[in-house]
């Protein structure tokens, strides 16, 4: 979610995005859109911060959006101090070259279909007709789908509509976090590449084809709906994420809804409880920033309401 997502034009894995919710319906796609939706959000943004604390460690908690514009301003002074202090920094996946290789292979492994397959044979004439439309909109070669399996081509378009509108993954919360972590404190991740990968390469293949053909839609019909999200992100309006964006995905896809999320945040609380309670730190307060999808942030469902369940005292929204 956070993730590097497959680029076709370079034969690279830039950073695979698992994070819920989505611009509509679509299964996939309800992983993807609040990772990527700051793509054209306002010069300066407020995101929601969350801060965590107990005996042994100070945790902050921080919802992250993969890919930006340069335009947008999202590294507040708090937050730097933050960063600033980190004894460690956790991502969803590990933030680092090996990472990304790995994601490359994998995507590709995963993402290929038989070589006796085509993608246009796979979901039929009309979404393929539909896919062929927005592709030469995005000025890439129909063909050049061919052999992805529904979930990549889907994650591929949606990826190169967000660069159109002037998304950059480079620019992205997770790169420049990274790269502006203190040396000496340690990257640690809560998930694997190939765990983010098969929570879409996994789905049924009906699902596959039934979101790709929603996600067509939403890039033809509905081009401004990631600006909202991203406008709501920016101003730290966790209430909006939560209506307009986790709201469709728990009732739409429940099963998705529990599997990209609810599931996930439990595991994501389990060890940052256990980070709190002192597992793996040395003497004194450990200071320990969480960089994960805002998605995995907000509501009922979301890490810091298991943490307040957990009787953690939670800072923030």
């Amino acid at each position: 979610m956070s993730s590097e997502l497959y680029r076709h034009r370079r034969r690279e894995h830039p950073h695979f995005l698992p994070c819920p919710p989505s611009r509509g319906k679509g299964a996939l796609r309800l992983g993807l859109s609040l990772a990527v939706l700051a793509v054209a959000s306002p010069a300066r943004a407020d995101p929601p911060i969350w801060h965590v604390h107990s005996a042994k460690a100070d945790v902050v908690l921080f919802g992250s959006v993969h890919l930006l514009s340069a335009d947008t301003q999202w590294l507040t002074p708090a937050l730097a101090q933050d960063l600033a202090r980190a004894d460690s920094i956790w991502f969803e996946i590990p933030i680092d070259a090996a990472g990304q290789a790995e994601a490359a292979r994998l995507a590709l492994q995963r993402g290929l279909a038989p070589a006796d397959q085509t993608l246009s044979a796979t979901v039929g004439p009309a979404v393929w007709a539909k896919l062929a439309r927005t592709a030469q909109a995005l000025q890439v070669p129909p063909q050049t789908f061919q052999r992805l399996q529904p979930w990549l081509a889907e994650l591929t378009l949606s990826v190169l509509d967000f660069q159109r509108q002037g998304a950059r993954t480079d620019l992205g919360v997770e790169q420049q976090l990274a790269k502006a972590a203190p040396p000496t404190a340690r990257r640690e991740a809560f998930e694997t590449v190939a765990e983010q990968i098969a929570f879409f390469a996994d789905a049924p293949m009906g699902d596959q084809i039934d979101s790709l053909n929603e996600t067509l839609d939403e890039i033809q019909n509905d081009p401004d709906e990631f600006k909202r999200l991203a406008a709501d992100w920016a101003r730290g309006d966790v209430h909006a994420i939560e209506v307009e964006a986790l709201g469709p995905m728990q009732r739409e896809s429940p099963t998705v809804y529990k599997r990209l999320l609810v599931d996930r945040n439990q595991r994501f609380a389990s060890r940052i409880e256990a980070l709190l309670r002192g597992d793996g730190g040395g003497e004194g307060v450990s200071h320990i920033l969480i960089v994960v999808g805002v998605g995995h942030l907000v509501g009922p469902d979301g890490v810091p309401a298991l943490l307040r369940k957990g009787g953690f005292s939670v800072e923030g929204p």
